[in-house]
């Protein structure tokens, strides 16, 4: 479980670095070597269609979705507790580091999910209460962002964004 949230946190640190230069998950080890190429700075479709998935991407994402929109009303209510959002944020992580570690993206649609990626792990880091002058509520509002992102750049069929 710490490997995974270790190679989150290293792909989260690479994509603040600059979104020009090269990422590589420097923290995998054995077989897997994951190479990935420049983090774009904004999300773009793939020649007007949306971007392919795999079915590890779609189940975490699903995943991630289905716990946000759990705790929405709860969220928008302002009656999560500190520790309600701690909950989530770890989830997120976890799922993200599940994302992480089963990646069979190509090179350019692994780049454009680094995007998500990074929305996603800066939400989870304000829901924590680690991200400064961000509230938990503002980290929730980001990782519900990232997931109306994902809807829009990647073709996940079963997907919808969340409605709020």
């Amino acid at each position: 479980m710490k490997s995974i949230k270790r190679k989150a946190l290293v792909i989260l640190g690479a994509l603040t670095l600059t979104a020009a230069t090269p990422v590589l998950a420097a923290g995998e080890s054995g077989a897997h070597r994951h190479e990935h190429a420049a983090s774009p700075a904004t999300l773009q479709l793939n020649a007007g269609k949306k971007w392919e998935t795999d079915a590890a991407l779609r189940q975490s994402m699903g995943s991630i979705r289905q716990m946000m929109a759990g705790a929405l009303h709860d969220i928008h209510e302002n009656r999560l507790s500190a520790k309600g959002y701690g909950q989530l944020a770890h989830k997120v992580e976890d799922e993200v580091g599940k994302i992480v570690a089963n990646c069979k993206l190509s090179a350019e649609a692994d780049a454009q999910l680094h995007v998500v990626v990074g929305e996603l792990l800066g939400g989870a880091e304000g829901m924590a209460g680690k991200a400064k002058g961000v509230k938990r509520q503002g980290g929730a509002v980001q990782v519900i962002g990232a997931l109306e992102k994902y809807a829009t750049y990647f073709d996940d069929p079963g997907f919808k964004p969340i409605a709020h």
